[in-house]
């Protein structure tokens, strides 16, 4: 029963009320994407060729802020700002795949598992689309909105997963079991020392975006304090960067928190830097980017100096915390005898891809991840 019901189910069923595509050319600059994430309420913009009419990838704030991180961004922040979007994108192929409406969900599970994390997918006309469409070319925007006269949405593990939830009991007695007994649990995890300087851990932030999880702080002897996640940095602003740069492990994770940076780290990143003589690097930031009119950095004032560089109200985000507290840390966790169904709608509700998995004494086990679960359905249907 469940095979028949993933195979007729198109991939136009979980279109259904998915917003409009938004995209940048990947001549596009740095600071013209920065722009436009800004003012969008998706984390990802997505990038096209334009002479192909394909989609190349996805750019979010944290490839742009792990971009202005490297040692060269830091010395000439005019020059990183100005980079053409291509050098931002991830050399990992097959992020981004296109996926025609009426191709199965089994099909789209299918490029998951081959590495897929969206799949770029027409939206189909309707009269009430035409209309908005019209309006739309009526207006100034700064992102593409339509490729060879075709608008896009775009589908997500989360997209896929929150699907299957919907019809669980089909699945039957596989939501039941534990995560520990499927063998779901991935040991090989990104992590960092609480000490270390948070700089050392740019390389495992980068990588993971690519696969979608987090990089883990832990202390001296191996306890998961929490976390460095993607998630918090992308509700944060491109003088993230300066942070990243001064701080350690630990105090980053504080200072992304999405609740904004205490007032003694915005002090503390403000004195390393001018010790590293790079000061100015915030507000070439500022002068350079087309977005920061309300956060200037060019102030005199110290106060509205460091105000500019927490994070801004529009790009905080607030969630439960009752699933998150580790040893006073966030990030969203389970138990190795967690049920596959559990962690599924504790990672539905907490809008992650993934799960850290710890023992009681908060020792960590691993990460538990949406591409893992859906292998695991794949298999599953595999032997009906």
């Amino acid at each position: 029963m469940a095979v028949s019901f993933l195979g007729r189910s198109d991939v136009s069923d979980l279109c259904l009320g998915k917003p409009r595509l938004r995209s940048l050319s990947e001549s596009a600059t740095v600071a013209e994407a920065l722009a436009a994430l800004k003012s969008s309420d998706e984390s990802f913009i997505s990038v096209w060729n334009k002479e192909g009419g394909v989609c190349v990838g996805k750019v979010c704030m944290v490839d742009v802020v792990c971009f202005l991180c490297k040692e060269e961004s830091l010395l000439c922040p005019f020059s990183a700002l100005k980079t053409p979007l291509s050098h931002v994108l991830s050399k990992v192929p097959g992020l981004v795949m296109h996926l025609e409406p009426s191709s199965s969900l089994l099909e789209a599970i299918d490029l998951i598992l081959q590495g897929a994390q969206n799949l770029v997918v027409p939206i189909l006309p309707t009269k009430k689309s035409s209309i908005s469409r019209r309006k739309h070319h009526l207006q100034k925007s700064s992102t593409i909105s339509s490729h060879n006269g075709r608008e896009f949405c775009w589908l997500t593990q989360e997209d896929v997963i929150r699907f299957l939830l919907g019809s669980i009991g089909l699945f039957t007695p596989l939501p039941a079991l534990s995560i520990d007994t499927l063998g779901i649990i991935t040991s090989d995890v990104l992590a960092i020392d609480y000490y270390s300087p948070a700089s050392s851990a740019v390389g495992a932030i980068s990588k993971s975006i690519t696969q979608q999880t987090s990089v883990a702080i832990l202390d001296n002897d191996g306890t998961f304090i929490g976390e460095i996640s993607p998630f918090n940095l992308a509700c944060c602003d491109e003088t993230v960067a300066a942070a990243i740069a001064t701080l350690s492990a630990g105090d980053l994770m504080a200072y992304i928190d999405c609740g904004g940076p205490p007032e003694d780290l915005v002090t503390i990143v403000k004195a390393r830097l001018k010790e590293m003589n790079l000061e100015k690097m915030l507000q070439e930031f500022t002068i350079l980017s087309p977005f920061n009119n309300d956060t200037s950095l060019t102030s005199s004032s110290s106060s509205d100096e460091e105000s500019s560089m927490r994070t801004p109200e529009r790009h905080r985000r607030s969630y439960s915390y009752s699933t998150r507290m580790v040893r006073k840390a966030e990030a969203v966790v389970c138990h190795p005898k967690s049920s596959l169904v559990a962690v599924m709608i504790q990672a539905i509700a907490h809008r992650v891809n993934y799960l850290w998995v710890i023992e009681d004494d908060c020792s960590l086990v691993g990460i538990v991840t949406f591409s893992s679960i859906l292998k695991v359905f794949r298999e599953h249907l595999e032997t009906i």
